[in-house]
Order: structure tokens, then sequence, then C-alpha cells
């Protein structure tokens, strides 16, 4: 099922020494995590074409290149993080290049009602045993190389705490740089965010880079959301055309919790998203929404799982593809609704846009249901512009390019229409009329 690892192979060296490095800094049970992580890893070895989670998915790149590890210190390239940032959006923003905390072209301010919007590096250091029991507690090690891969191996990341009954007006910016370089690297940022009970937050996740050069970002981002807390979270992938990105989001939702996610991929040469979300009390409503574009022969694919475990919750999930010339899409979305979750509402459509004869969608969209008394529904669509449109948008004097751009965006739009950030829906808008920016946006 898997490509095996030899302990004795760069990974295990890597790891040795990273133990080595953090001997006596970090508290006994981060150690203890990234002791278990990497045993995980090591057992599983990296997923290949017969695993059927990754069938669709190639990573040989990722398996043959000898990245090495990122290092702290490097300057992203002129302008980079405002060129990728939302600074329109004011509100916190925390910059991390190539995995590591730079607080030059972070902006936090002084936190007000217990708020924490920081490095996690940082959180660690100043209180190790405070985060025990809550990093690494959703995103599971066991069964999951590259969960595992990063809980071992991650150096810094951001860490969000949104105490009770606080309500955040300004969104949370989290913004990822790497800057590629001479030689392969590799960086493992890690996100945590934690909102008690009432609480309330916009959080913007992205990853970004104008480097062409080959390079890995392999990321996890936990969630918390507490009872009768509501996040809306935005992901935005920019990568540069190099890239290779990996990332899960694993998801805790409380007792009439709001979650609402906003997963937009428009860079990198393969992307994979998985966002896993456990619906762990009644009256929750979980929202997946995702928008990807790809051109040349980039590969894209999303993988999402939402566990109904409780009754009298809702999960609505929308994904839609545009795919240029020679690139692929591959959904997988699954919904499973175990025997106590009664009175489940649940839809999950995938829908995939084709601009060329070349480019391919593998979806499969899923229900598992163990409950009688529910409403789910799923489906996939794939089609081609539809020709007659454009015919009639020319017969009004409408140029073809500028008539195909239109019908793309008319497909997109229900996507676009939902995200409640005006910046970023302003980026989306000049990608979908704009030839180049389907590889990526600045």
């Amino acid at each position: 099922m898997t490509a095996t690892i030899d302990t004795n192979n760069k990974y295990a060296e890597d790891f040795d020494r990273l133990l080595a490095a953090r001997a006596t800094g970090e508290p006994s049970w981060l150690t203890r995590l990234r002791r278990r992580a990497f045993c995980s890893f090591s057992e599983l070895g990296f997923p290949t074409r017969k695993h059927e989670e990754w069938r669709f998915t190639p990573i040989p790149r990722i398996i043959e290149t000898p990245f090495g590890p990122s290092r702290s210190g490097a300057a992203p390239h002129d302008g980079d993080a405002a060129a990728y940032s939302f600074g329109e959006l004011g509100g916190d923003q925390i910059v991390f290049v190539d995995g590591y905390f730079d607080a030059a072209l972070s902006s936090i301010e002084s936190s007000a009602d217990g708020v924490r919007v920081g490095s996690l590096a940082a959180a660690l250091a100043d209180d190790p045993g405070a985060l025990d029991g809550k990093l690494g507690a959703f995103a599971p090690v066991e069964g999951w190389t590259f969960s595992a891969l990063n809980a071992a191996f991650f150096a810094d990341g951001a860490y969000v705490l949104i105490p009770r009954n606080v309500v955040l007006e300004a969104p949370i910016q989290i913004l990822y740089l790497s800057t590629g370089g001479e030689r392969p690297t590799v960086s493992y940022p890690r996100t945590l965010v934690i909102a008690e009970r009432g609480s309330q937050a916009t959080v913007v996740e992205s990853y970004a880079s104008s480097s062409g050069e080959l390079y890995f970002t392999n990321a996890v981002t936990e969630f918390y959301i507490g009872e009768n807390a509501v996040v809306d979270h935005y992901k935005v992938t920019r990568e540069g055309v190099g890239a290779q990105h990996i990332s899960v989001a694993q998801v805790e939702i409380e007792r009439n919790g709001r979650f609402k996610s906003n997963n937009i991929t428009l860079g990198g040469s393969l992307v994979r998203n998985d966002v896993n979300a456990h619906l762990a009390g009644e009256g929750i409503v979980c929202v997946l929404n995702g928008l990807y574009m790809a051109r040349g022969k980039q590969l894209v694919d999303n993988h999402t799982f939402i566990d109904h475990a409780n009754p009298n919750c809702e999960s609505h999930e929308l994904y839609k593809g545009i795919l240029a010339d020679r690139s692929r899409g591959v959904f997988n979305g699954k919904i499973l609704v175990r025997p106590d979750a009664q009175k489940t509402d649940a839809k999950q459509t995938n829908k995939t846009l084709l601009l060329s004869k070349e480019a391919t969608i593998d979806t499969k969209p899923q229900l598992e249901i163990f409950a009688d008394d529910v409403k789910c529904t799923h489906g996939a669509t794939v089609g081609q512009a539809d020709e007659e449109a454009v015919f009639y948008l020319r017969s009004r004097g409408i140029g073809e390019e500028d008539a195909r751009s239109l019908l793309t965006y008319a497909f997109a739009s229900d996507i676009v229409s939902r995200i409640a950030i005006e910046p970023i829906r302003q980026k989306l808008d000049e990608a979908l009329f704009t030839e180049g920016a389907l590889q990526g946006i600045r």
C-alpha cells in the first residue's frame, strides 16, 4: 500500500538532528508527540497510487526529492508580503517566512480581552504546559503520513486563541511565505486556532510565493470551535509554479457551533487540500466551499470529510473547479452520518468546468448513511463551455475570449458571491477575468 521509509534515510537523520537541537528547549510532552509522529511516519511511508485515497494524486517529486529543512532568517522576495496579504482588512497580521515567524513583516496589536495572536513557538516558550492536550489533539498522526511528518518536524506556526464570548470585528490574517532557493527545501507550517465558547472570529490563512523553484509545503491546521462559537475561515493558496503543497485542516466543532470554510486554490504545481470536520455536538452548522483554478500541468486535489456524529446538524458543501490546458483536478468528498445522527441535513455538490479537451477531473462524492431520519443529497457535474452561449455572446459584439471569460465568471459566481471579505472577492474577480491569473494571483 505504501512506499516504506528506511529508518536510516534522510528524514531519520534530519529528525535525529532536530531532537538533538531541541533537547533542552522543548517540553517533554512535545518531544513525546514528535517521537510518536515520526514512528507513525516511518511505519506508514509515503502513499502511492495503490492507496485508494491517493489513487489519482501521484507524488513522485515529493518522494524522490531530497528536500532540505528550511531555515529561519530567509528574506522574502521584494514586495511579497505586501503583494500576498490583504492589507485593507486591518486587524492583526502574522507573517511567516519558510515556516518561521517574521516580526518585521507582522502587525500584531496588543491583545484585548485575553485574545492571543502570535507565534506558536513563542507560545510554547512562554508557557510550555499551556498547549499540552491541545496541540496535536485534533489532527491525528496515526494513519496519516503528512500529518505525522508535520508533527514530527514543525518549527513554528500560528497560535490564535479567542476567549469566551469575545467577538472580533476585524479578520486575523496568517500569511505563510515561501522563498524557494537553489536547493529544494521543505517547511512545516502549523496553525492552531481555538475559539472558546460563544466567541466569533474570521481567520484568513494564506500560502504564497513568487518563486518558480521546486519546494515543498506540508501544512497542518487545527480548529477547535467551542459551544456556540462562530468561525469563518478562508484559505487562499497562491504557491509558486514549482510548489508541492500538501495540507490538512482538522476541525472539531462543539454543540451549536458554526464553521464556514472557503478554500481557494490558484497556484502551485501540485496542491492537495484535506478538510476534515467532526461534528461533536447537536445543532452544528458546517459549510465547506471551494474554488480551484488550474492550467498547464497543474494538479489540484480536494479531499473533504464531514463526520455527522450527533443529531440535528447541518452540513452544506459546494466545490467548483475550472481546469484549462492539460491540468487535472481531483475531488473526493465524503459525508458520514452515524446511527445516532438523526435529523441530519447534508448536501454536497462538486461542479467542474473544463476549458480544454486535455483537462481532466476525477470526482467522487460519497454518502455513508447509518441513520434513517435524514435529508442528504450529493452530486457531481462535469462540462465544457456552452458553445451556444459563446455564439450568442459573440453575436452581440463580444469577442470570443471575453465571451469565454464571462461564462467562466458566471460558472464561479455563486462561490465568489459567498465570500464576505471584499479584497479576497476582488482578487478572485481579477483572476477569473485575466488569462495569466489562472496560474496564481497577486
